[in-house]
């Protein structure tokens, strides 16, 4: 924890409960609605500091278009020494956007995204793409 302040998480301790991957739930701008909230996977690059995403799409999804959304992410788990959360907040990136390419396929190479099965239908009859998140904030929470 840090010193000036008993719940802000250090930046080890935060990566340490991101790991290298999880789940969590996205929260996707909406302009005046409420924004649409789903529990999703991810993978975390803790060098970079970079969330990456599998996300469902096609036709009868109700996200909308994804790419450049103002994004929020909470992950949260309960340890030994109490309750611990980490959010993050930015714009959801497409991977295959021109010009972060190879930096993606690096960040790739260290996380691992839980394939976890909640749709209506088989897996292999969703098409997935996958985004990421390089957060403008970036706060872990601990109990004191």
């Amino acid at each position: 924890m840090s010193a000036d302040n008993p719940v802000t998480m250090t930046d080890e301790e935060r990566d340490a409960l991101l790991d290298n991957g999880g789940t969590g739930v996205l929260s996707l701008a909406a302009g005046d609605a409420p924004p649409h909230s789903v529990p999703v996977s991810y993978g975390y690059d803790a060098p970079t500091t970079t969330f990456y995403f599998r996300l469902a799409v096609g036709a009868e999804k109700s996200k909308g278009e994804l790419s450049d959304r103002s994004a929020t992410f909470v992950t949260y788990r309960e340890t030994d020494t109490g309750w611990q959360s980490v959010a993050a907040s930015g714009r959801l990136e497409d991977v295959e956007r021109e010009g972060i390419e190879t930096e993606t396929l690096e960040g790739l190479e260290h996380v691992e995204i839980p394939l976890i099965d909640i749709f209506e239908r088989p897996l292999r009859e969703v098409t997935f793409e996958f985004y990421r998140l390089v957060p403008d904030d970036l706060t872990g929470r601990t109990e004191p």
